[in-house]
């Protein structure tokens, strides 16, 4: 297994596993089958497991298998505190207790602010006094690593990454991301300010596998040397020595052994130009599915009544392209799980985005629909709550 440096000069596995995948058994996850894909991780030297408190019974799950293993010690735990379910500092530290029974131990050695999606939502923990609590738990070693996990553009995870002296971060960035949310220019931002990043989502859950046009996936199979979707896409990622970790979703042993075996072989900047030439085929071969051709340039930027107008089409095309559900929540995360709502039915057509479009999209009436296809009633019953239950508010 290779090895990057997290902040302190303390060495994090380049593949990390992704918990939220667990295989299910009825209404709970297979412990016994999910031991098994662990041990195997742990013996071929991974040392990074990321769960959450909102993954149903995943930390307990976790908290169990390390428990009949016997190797926390050997092992870096990541979780997440839902900020977004609390209004008080007695509320977190409850919260926070409760994860150490779960995952059975004394101490979280890498814990995120789960989805911190803008500065206001930090100024309202600031104000709450999570910075103290952060500090007081660092003392006495119940928390060793602080960060954040994100979704949205990048312009708000640059200024996120400037509000605090994070330990490091996480953000969902692959191939077809590599422009949009945190992206390239993100990645590269906390990178040249000495702050490791965590990677999620490096196939898009799946989908630059699973769901790849026929065009791109006969581009990979008759490409040499021979490897799979997933391969290229991992190896895209560990490829860029700004990436620290790329969390994997592994719920096979056959996954497990393959993934190990990438991570072992993929050196920094070991992609030639052959390689992003093939990447970027297969880019464009995705790309033909898109129903709205933004680049996600971001000149349409700000909108005066804030609408996300890259984030918007991004969901709107992968809506069509990759499933959509999968869509209508990445569209829920952008949009309305943040303090100041982004979502496109906010569109006043002032017309003011147009003006600078270089790809001259009509974005109004673009605008329009993908609200026909991403704001349904699942959308609007889950605004009214956040709303009500003053969730981001």
């Amino acid at each position: 297994m290779q090895y990057r440096k997290n902040k302190t000069g303390e060495d994090i596995s380049l593949l990390g596993y992704g918990c939220m995948r667990f295989t299910r058994k009825g209404s709970s996850a297979d412990l016994d089958k999910a031991e098994k894909e662990i041990r195997l991780a742990i013996d071929g030297s991974v040392n990074y497991f990321d769960t959450a408190y909102i993954y149903p019974g995943n930390e307990a799950a976790l908290g169990e298998i390390l428990a009949r293993i016997g190797c926390r010690e050997k092992i870096n735990i990541a979780t997440k505190l839902p900020h977004y379910l609390i209004k008080s500092m007695d509320g977190i530290e409850k919260m926070f207790q409760e994860q150490l029974r779960r995952l059975r131990t004394g101490y979280i050695d890498y814990y995120l602010m789960h989805m911190l999606t803008d500065v206001e939502t930090w100024d309202k923990l600031k104000h709450l006094g999570i910075e103290q609590w952060i500090e007081d738990k660092k003392k006495t070693g119940q928390i060793r690593q602080i960060g954040f996990s994100y979704h949205g553009h990048t312009d708000m995870f640059c200024r996120l990454i400037d509000v605090y002296d994070w330990d490091f971060t996480q953000i969902q960035y692959n191939y077809m991301d590599e422009h949009s949310q945190a992206g390239r220019r993100g990645l590269h931002y906390a990178a040249e300010k000495g702050i490791p990043v965590i990677i999620m989502e490096g196939l898009r859950g799946g989908k630059l596998v699973d769901l790849l046009p026929e065009n791109a996936k006969n581009l990979i199979k008759n490409h040499e040397p021979k490897r799979t979707a997933a391969e290229w896409a991992f190896r895209w990622l560990y490829s860029q020595p700004e990436i620290t970790c790329v969390l994997s979703g592994m719920n096979s042993v056959e996954m497990v052994k393959e993934n190990l075996r990438i991570a072992e072989e993929t050196k920094a900047g070991d992609f030639t130009e052959e390689d992003l030439a093939l990447i970027e085929a297969v880019k464009k071969e995705i790309q033909k599915t898109v129903k709205v051709g933004c680049t996600g340039c971001g000149y349409c930027m700000p909108c005066p009544m804030g609408v996300d107008i890259p984030e918007t089409f991004r969901c709107y095309n992968n809506y069509y392209a990759e499933g959509k559900s999968a869509a209508k929540k990445e569209y829920m995360q952008c949009t309305i799980f943040r303090k100041q709502p982004s979502n496109a039915s906010n569109c006043i057509s002032c017309g003011k985005c147009e003006t600078h479009c270089p790809q001259q999209i009509p974005i109004r009436k673009e605008l329009k629909e993908a609200v026909s296809v991403l704001e349904d009633v699942k959308f609007s019953m889950a605004k009214k709550a956040i709303k009500v239950l003053k969730l981001w508010g």
